[in-house]
């Protein structure tokens, strides 16, 4: 179990979502469907985030239902029945028995009995909290219940009239980290920062892009990651101007910037990290100059990460300073006011500075409230991430910046005075990264 097997921690959210929903409620929660990767090939199973961070239970095939003042239980869970000779082939089950005494439900059925038990539920509450689109073969038998219930409802005089989106509250109590969350995810980056360090000292002209990848996936399961927590991007040269960058196929060239963004997944948490630096190498004149103004705009940036300020205000704030090196570069014209609002530094700079980051890499959390940009809060955690790209075949750049990309990128916590540079230890530094590229 996560958060060291803690279940009142558990216990606490969902008495949080209760709260949220209101007595006449019932919530329904699907586990991840299972996904095939080809033939009778299926990926390796990962739990649905929202579904872990109310149970942490990672099982496939689950369910869960939370009826706020429920005499017949608050927590129940549907589960794949303990079967010996199936646990044979793919592990152990928690069964009922599990779900109750090891999760913490106040009752547990198997899947066989959904039917028959929900309608107990249901005809007692007026709404249905339920994500839809999730899981496509629990979701039609929970509607079949629902029409059901609806049914009876002139009959009854309760049952179920309308139907809410359980995500809108469990997103909301995701975005705001809680402390147990934040020590997951610092295990996370310092993880990251190990492979960071590792391919920095390694990476050398010759190799292919997925040499590279193969060091930092290393780190991660050898330190305990559960593996990347998306596919990492390895871009040498002028691959480092394709943001998604993921073949990671190229032989690399001494003296050429390796743009390398990856983390890890600790325990159901993400890091997300990006470095910039020369392969084996000092960095050239070039390079320096445009790696200083995406360092300076990424300081303006955080700078600006604090309670109270907008979510927009990191990206406006490194887009000035990134417009600024654009024009001093020759790469842009005109005013930076007219740059700005005519966009044409998105030839240059084409993505946002931040997304919110946790469980999910681009984790959950509205951007807007009330139509602006929403206020930071004490326990939400942002990337940081300005970048400067110029393709290969950009005629209109200077010759010697042609295929040169630069991101850096920091997971940044908004604390209650201010911020902490989660991934801080990550060397980023001009002289800290030649410590590492060029050392024997």
């Amino acid at each position: 179990m996560s958060l060291n097997g803690n279940r009142d921690v558990y216990r606490e959210r969902r008495r949080r979502l209760m709260d949220a929903m209101g007595a006449g409620a019932v919530a329904i929660v699907p586990s991840a469907p299972v996904a095939v990767r080809s033939g009778d090939v299926e990926f390796v199973y990962r739990q649905d985030n929202d579904f872990y961070y109310l149970t942490g239970f990672e099982e496939q095939e689950s369910l869960a239902l939370i009826a706020p003042d429920n005499s017949d239980g608050e927590f129940v869970m549907f589960v794949r029945p303990r079967d010996k000779e199936r646990e044979t082939w793919t592990g152990k089950r928690a069964g009922i028995e599990g779900a109750i005494v090891d999760y913490g439900a106040d009752k547990a059925y198997t899947l066989d009995e959904l039917e028959k038990i929900v309608p107990r539920y249901l005809e007692k509450a007026d709404r249905l909290h339920y994500p839809i689109g999730r899981n496509s073969d629990f979701e039609a038998r929970v509607m079949k219940l629902v029409q059901y219930s609806s049914a009876m409802r002139p009959r009854l005089g309760s049952g179920p009239y309308a139907i809410f989106d359980p995500r809108e509250i469990i997103h909301e109590m995701r975005l705001r980290k809680e402390p147990g969350e934040l020590d997951l995810m610092r295990r996370a980056i310092d993880i990251s920062r190990a492979a960071h360090e590792r391919a920095m000292r390694l990476a050398r002209g010759g190799m292919r892009e997925w040499q590279i990848e193969a060091e930092v996936d290393y780190t991660f399961r050898s330190r305990g990651a559960a593996g990347p927590s998306y596919p990492s991007i390895i871009a040498s040269g002028p691959n480092a101007a394709i943001l998604h960058h993921i073949q990671n196929r190229r032989e690399m060239r001494t003296g050429e910037l390796l743009l390398i963004d990856a983390g890890c997944e600790f325990d159901f948490y993400a890091s997300d990290v990006t470095r910039t630096f020369p392969i084996g190498a000092r960095f050239t004149a070039m390079q320096t100059e445009l790696y200083e103004i995406v360092l300076a705009a990424q300081a303006r940036a955080i700078e600006q990460v604090r309670p109270g300020a907008r979510f927009d205000d990191p990206h406006d704030a490194a887009l000035r300073v990134l417009v600024d090196g654009m024009r001093g570069l020759g790469l842009v014209s005109g005013s930076s006011e007219e740059i700005i609002e005519q966009a044409s530094y998105r030839r240059y700079y084409m993505h946002r500075t931040s997304h919110w980051l946790g469980m999910d890499v681009h984790d959950v959390g509205l951007y807007r409230a009330g139509g602006e940009s929403r206020r930071l809060e004490p326990g939400m955690v942002l990337t940081v991430e300005p970048g400067l790209y110029i393709d290969a075949d950009d005629d209109t750049a200077p010759v010697e910046m042609r295929g040169v990309g630069i991101r850096i990128e920091d997971d940044v916590l908004v604390t209650a005075d201010g911020h902490e540079v989660m991934t801080a230890a990550i060397p980023k530094q001009i002289t800290e990264i030649e410590a590492l590229t060029v050392a024997s």
